[in-house]
């Protein structure tokens, strides 16, 4: 959690930030192709951090502490690693997970490394008025507080979901790069200050 700490510290950069707020990466999902068929049974009987049901789900699921993460490794060499808070860090867990395999003894490459996803997070600091904001956006909102208490938005430009809460609290999904998960802010922060509910 250290780097967190140190990327508040930091001056923001008002020209690509003028809002002030730089959206927290959370989770990053990226996939690489290992490229060699692999035997699933003796990857989870050889390897410590490693399960496999093949009855619930048709990969090994593996772990590693550093950087903390998990992955989905498939027969066919298809792997998908989550849990990573940036880039650097989603592909040198990657790397890791390559090299164990590699160690209990198939012949795995590292290619066509791919992120597909980057979940970020930030907090306006004023509540929003979902009710006014999901009619006026009635195009890219969708709200419906039995169901789910957040307002879900679908920005065209970049294409990005937003999950925009009562509390000010916002998620930022479905970039492949941070540069389209800070934009998406931008775009909406202006909109959010549109329907700051004012305290009574």
């Amino acid at each position: 959690m250290t780097d967190q700490g140190l990327e508040g510290s930091n001056p923001v950069d008002l020209a690509e930030h003028p809002s002030g707020i730089v959206p927290t990466l959370q989770n990053i999902v990226s996939t690489v192709n290992l490229d060699c068929k692999l035997d699933l049974k003796a990857i989870a009987l050889q390897a410590r951090n490693a399960e496999y049901n093949p009855k619930r789900f048709a990969a090994v699921i593996m772990r590693i502490r550093e950087p903390k993460t998990t992955a989905l490794i498939f027969a066919s060499g298809k792997m998908v690693c989550t849990g990573a808070k940036s880039e650097y860090f989603s592909k040198m867990a990657a790397r890791k997970y390559a090299r164990i395999v590699q160690k209990l003894g198939f012949p795995a490459k590292f290619k066509d490394f791919k992120i597909q996803n980057i979940v970020g997070s930030c907090d306006v600091k004023f509540p929003i008025r979902l009710e006014g904001l999901a009619y006026s956006h009635a195009a890219f909102s969708s709200y419906e507080p039995e169901l789910f208490p957040g307002l879900i938005y679908r920005m065209k430009v970049p294409k990005i979901v937003l999950l925009i809460f009562v509390s000010g609290k916002i998620v930022i999904t479905g970039a492949k790069m941070r540069e389209e998960t800070y934009k998406a802010f931008e775009n909406i922060y202006p909109v959010l200050t549109e329907f700051r509910k004012i305290q009574q």
